[in-house]
C-alpha cells in the first residue's frame, strides 16, 4: 500500500510481524493494541497493516487511540478513519495525523466530532 494523492500522507505499511519487531512486543500484544483501538489497520491489500507514521519513538502514537474512537463513534470503518486521518483535511490545514503528531489532538477530535 502506498500514499495514492500528494494530498496523502506518504507511510509505510506494518505487518504483525514487522510490528512486532519494531514495538518488541509478543504478537498477542499487538493484537490487543489492536483490539484497544491503540493501533489500527487496513487489510485492502491481504494482511492486516498499519501505517508506520501511526508508531512514534517505538510506541503507537498516544492520541491515536482516543481519535480512533471517536471516528469509530462518528460511523467510520477502520479503513475510512485511516483514509481520513492521511488525508488533508481543509478544516485543519493539514493531514490529521500530521497535527496529532504535533499535539494538536483537542483540534483534531473536535473536527473528528463534526464528522457523524
Amino acid at each position: 500500500m502506498t500514499a495514492e494523492t500528494s494530498s496523502t500522507v506518504p507511510t509505510d505499511w506494518l505487518t504483525i510481524p514487522e510490528l512486532v519487531e519494531i514495538l518488541g512486543e509478543p504478537q498477542g500484544r499487538i493484537r490487543r493494541l489492536l483490539d484497544e483501538r491503540a493501533l489500527i489497520g487496513s487489510r485492502r491489500e491481504g494482511p492486516l497493516k498499519v501505517p508506520s507514521v501511526f508508531i512514534v519513538d517505538g510506541h503507537p502514537l498516544s492520541s491515536l487511540r482516543g481519535t480512533v474512537i471517536v471516528l469509530a463513534d462518528a460511523g467510520f470503518t477502520d479503513d475510512e478513519a485511516i483514509d481520513w486521518l492521511l488525508t488533508t483535511d481543509d478544516t485543519i490545514g493539514v493531514a490529521p495525523i500530521t497535527a496529532l503528531l504535533a499535539g494538536r489532538k483537542s483540534e483534531v477530535r473536535r473536527v473528528a466530532q463534526t464528522l457523524a
